[in-house]
């Protein structure tokens, strides 16, 4: 499931779903359950992200060197622009037209539904096939918060409830398999 031919892209990976998870969990506080235990769970979640960030980064920075499955000048590297900058102008136009209609408590699973989506284009640039794990069960959680009861929770609380577990279950695995790469090569 994962590819250790790029050492510092999994550490990286893993430092983008640190940062994934604690972004997702401080929106999922937009609107939780009324039990405090509810914040204190996605309280936890935001810190584990920034916990995860630290090695990963670290690593990163230690590893900048190696190779990487994007080069600059590459077609994967032009590819991942293009699926980046996709997924940031295709959720801004999503999101405005959510709030215009009047269906801003749609903005998080549509933003979630497009980070997910976007994961398997670069499953396919970073060859790595755990981004493609990431985009099937993200873009489901995705779906699976817009149906979710709404005078329950927000469906914000439910992306972050369900997706920072995910990000940081993926991060700490591409962490890890990113250092045991790195310490065999």
């Amino acid at each position: 499931m994962i590819d250790q031919s790029f050492p510092r892209d999994l550490v990286m990976i893993s430092a983008v779903f640190g940062l994934a998870a604690f972004m997702w969990s401080g929106w999922g506080q937009e609107g939780p359950p009324s039990h405090p235990v509810f914040r204190i769970i996605l309280g936890v979640f935001s810190a584990a992200g920034l916990a995860l960030m630290v090695p990963s980064i670290l690593a990163a920075i230690r590893h900048w060197g190696e190779a990487t499955a994007i080069d600059s000048g590459t077609t994967a590297f032009t590819v991942y622009i293009i699926v980046v900058w996709t997924e940031i102008i295709g959720g801004g136009v999503l999101a405005f037209l959510a709030i215009r209609t009047g269906h801003s408590e749609l903005v998080a699973p549509l933003i979630f539904a497009i980070v997910g989506i976007h994961f398997f284009g670069l499953g396919m640039v970073f060859t790595q096939p755990v981004l493609h794990l990431a985009a099937v069960v993200l873009t489901l959680i995705a779906v699976v918060a817009y149906f979710l009861p709404r005078d329950l929770a927000a469906p914000s609380f439910w992306c972050g409830l369900l997706g920072a577990p995910v990000f940081l279950a993926i991060g700490l695995w591409c962490l890890l398999a990113g250092r045991n790469a790195t310490a065999v090569s």
